[in-house]
Parts: C-alpha cells; structure tokens; sequence
C-alpha cells in the first residue's frame, strides 16, 4: 500500500489546521516511519493512536500492528483520515476528545501500545490520564514538544511533579528528534519523540500512592524553598514534625523538592506512613 500526503485533502475540503486545537500535522513518511520502528510494534498488537489527525501515521501504524484504533476530536479530518487509511481494513477511526473518552469503551486488549502526536497544550493532561486509567498501556511513544520530554526525563537536581509523575509508572527515554519541516504547518518549538515503558507494578506500591503523590505535590508546591517549609505548610503539620519525619528519612531538611530521586521519596513515603 503506498502512502497518499493528505495535504492536498485538507485544501480541497477547504480546512486549514485550528491553532486552538493544537494541529500541527506530521506529514512526512521517512519520520512516521521511524516513529513506528522506534514504537517495536508486533505483528499481533493493539495500538491506540491519539489524534488521527489526517490519518498520516495511522496509515503507517497500520502496516505494523493487527488493530489500529485511532481516537480524533475534530469531526472535519475524520473524512480525510478515512480517505488516507481507506486501504487498510484494521484500523477504526472513532470522534471523541481522548480527555473525555472512556478507555474501557474502546475494547482495548492488554499490553496495548499508545502511539500519538500529541497536541502540545495537553500533553501532561493526556499522560494523567493514561498512567491513572485501568486500562494502562504496555508502552507509550508519544510526539512532544522537546522541553516537557527533557523535563519528563529529568534526573535529581532537575526533578518535577511531572517527572516522578512518570518514572513512578515507567522508563521515559528520547528515541528521535523531529525537524519541523516534517510538520504541517511547521510549529514553532522543537519537538521530539519520547518512548515511556511502563512497569509491571510502579515503583511504589499501589497502596502507597495517594500518600507519595500528596507528598511530592506538597514538596513542590513552592520549589524554591527548603522542603521543611514546602512540606510544613502542604501537609499543614509543625515544622518541627516535618524535620524529624525528614530525619528519620536521611533527608536533609534544607534540601529542596527538585533534588530528591524518586526512591528518596519512596523512603520518605514509607516515613510518613509510619509516623501516621
């Protein structure tokens, strides 16, 4: 099956890409492709693709995977997309905002793959949703804007919500840098592809996460400050009670949220329910 570059399509039904939705177009077949080599699809996998967009690297995906269901906010490029996959019989196009859709109504098998352009502005809302859905995926490999991927990536020193957010539940890695050009229109940040495996289990134990996600939003909830004051005032304990918890952590009080790893807060997790 040859690949058809739908930007023609998209001026012949007289649409032009909506700033507000975030559509910025990946169009180029030599970047799809490696996007999809970079996603180790096998011949018996689901994929979920979010954004169908123009159908352009769900065309692709479905040279790869047995199931293509491809999930697009925008009724206008349904057409397109359906036009650009007509050839392929494994691919199920579905309308509906991925925010709002309910993931066990999509059939999804496990260890199914998630493959997306995702639109900048909702990126962390979409990765929430996948990491706390039942439904987890066994991987992601996710179109991004390059500064969240770096920030998804980060290692102590450089730590944030959204990074332990992430590493909590899988190995984040930037696999391919793409150039703007691959775009329609062409964005103006730099954008990257980042793969996530997920654990089988995350790193810290199901039932201790709400307490571990209550910690590291109350550690940075003022980054610039030490984690004595941070932690005194999101958990509105004592000061006192919060440096012997951090004591008991081998955590120095004046540290601050963004250098600790993620087994540091486990441990300090571990602490806090201890002393509660």
């Amino acid at each position: 099956m040859e690949y058809i570059n739908p930007i023609p399509l998209l001026k012949e039904h007289h649409l032009r890409p909506q700033k507000d939705l975030g559509q910025n177009f990946l169009v180029e077949a030599g970047i799809l492709s490696r996007i999809v080599d970079c996603a180790e699809i096998s011949p018996d996998a689901q994929v979920l693709e979010i954004g169908a967009g123009l159908g352009s690297l769900t065309f692709f995906l479905a040279q790869a995977a047995q199931q293509v269901t491809a999930v697009e906010i925008d009724p206008n490029l349904l057409a397109i997309a359906r036009h650009t996959t007509a050839a392929c019989k494994n691919i199920t196009l579905v309308e509906g905002d991925i925010l709002q859709v309910d993931l066990g109504s999509l059939h999804l098998i496990d260890n199914y793959i998630v493959v997306a352009n995702i639109p900048y502005y909702i990126t962390s809302a979409i990765i929430r949703k996948l990491l706390n859905s039942p439904e987890k995926p066994a991987r992601m490999v996710l179109t991004i804007q390059e500064e969240v991927a770096q920030r998804i990536c980060a290692s102590p020193g450089d730590m944030s919500l959204l990074a332990l957010s992430v590493q909590v539940f899988g190995a984040p890695e930037i696999v391919l840098k793409i150039p703007a050009g691959a775009f329609y229109p062409s964005p103006k940040v730099d954008s990257v592809t980042l793969r996530i495996d997920l654990y089988h289990q995350p790193l810290i134990e199901e039932e201790k996460l709400d307490t571990f996600f209550r910690l590291i939003k109350a550690g940075f909830s003022q980054k610039r400050k030490m984690l004595h004051n941070t932690l005194s005032a999101g958990l509105r304990l004592p000061r006192e009670q919060v440096n012997v918890l951090l004591t008991r952590a081998n955590i120095d009080p004046q540290r601050r949220a963004q250098t600790l790893s993620l087994q540091e807060w486990g441990t300090l997790t571990d602490c806090y329910l201890a002393q509660n």
